[in-house]
C-alpha cells in the first residue's frame, strides 16, 4: 500500500494563518515564499552531506598523453564512455580527450551551434568513406585533448559540482587528490543516477 501525499494549498495557508492568535503582518505570499525556501534549504541540508567521492566513478579509466587517438577511441568504445582524462606516466592530469575533440581532430565542427546532430553524422561518414584505411591515423592525443580540464576534489559537496557544470558548460568533471593525480570522474548520468536512486 503507498503512502499518500498531501498537496498544501494556498487555503490551506490562509487558515494556518488565521489559527494564529496573535496579529503577524505578513501576507499568504509571504507565508508561501517562506515555506517553499525552507524547504529548499531543508533539501539541500540533506544533499549536503553527500560528497563527491560518494558518488564518482573510480578508478577512472585514463589514456596516456603519448597514446594514439586510435588506441584512445578504442578504448572510449569498448568501455562506453564519451571522455578520457590525459594523464603522464605518475598519473598526473594533464587534460582530457572527448568525443567533440575527436570530432574536431578530423575536422568536423562539433562545436558549432548551427550544425546539427544529422549534418554531424552526415560529415562523419564522409570521413569514413574518404579515411577507413586502418592504422591510418598517427595522431597522439596530447596533440588534440584539451588542456584546460574542470576539476574537483573528492571532499566537495555535490552542489559544487553541479555548479561547476553549469559555470563551465561541461558533462563531465574531472576528480583528482591533492597531488593533482586523477582519482575519480563525475558525469551528469552519475548525477542522474543519484537523483534516481534517492528519489525512487
Amino acid at each position: 500500500m503507498t503512502e499518500s501525499r498531501h498537496i498544501t494549498t494556498r487555503e490551506d495557508y490562509e487558515n494556518a494563518l488565521k489559527s494564529m492568535d496573535t496579529y503577524i503582518d505578513i501576507t499568504i505570499d509571504d507565508v508561501i515564499l517562506i515555506a517553499r525556501r525552507a524547504e529548499q534549504y531543508a533539501q539541500r541540508r540533506v544533499t549536503e552531506s553527500i560528497r563527491t567521492k560518494h558518488v564518482m566513478t573510480s578508478p577512472v579509466i585514463t589514456v596516456h598523453e603519448d597514446s594514439l587517438m586510435s588506441d584512445a577511441a578504442h578504448i572510449m568504445i569498448t568501455e562506453r564512455i564519451s571522455g578520457l582524462p590525459v594523464v603522464d606516466g605518475n598519473n598526473y592530469l594533464l587534460g582530457i580527450v572527448t568525443e567533440a575533440d575527436f570530432l574536431h581532430a578530423i575536422g568536423i565542427p562539433a562545436h558549432q551551434p548551427y550544425h546539427s546532430v544529422w549534418q554531424t553524422l552526415e560529415s562523419m561518414m564522409v570521413h569514413l568513406t574518404y579515411h577507413d584505411e586502418p592504422g591510418s591515423n598517427t595522431d597522439m592525443v596530447k596533440d588534440h585533448m584539451t588542456k584546460d580540464v574542470i576539476c574537483a576534489k573528492p571532499q566537495h559537496e555535490i552542489h559544487h559540482l553541479v555548479d561547476l557544470m553549469k559555470k563551465h558548460n561541461v558533462k563531465r568533471i574531472v576528480i583528482c587528490d591533492s597531488e593533482n593525480q586523477a582519482v575519480g570522474i563525475v558525469t551528469r548520468s552519475n548525477l542522474v543516477k543519484l537523483f534516481f536512486d534517492k528519489y525512487s
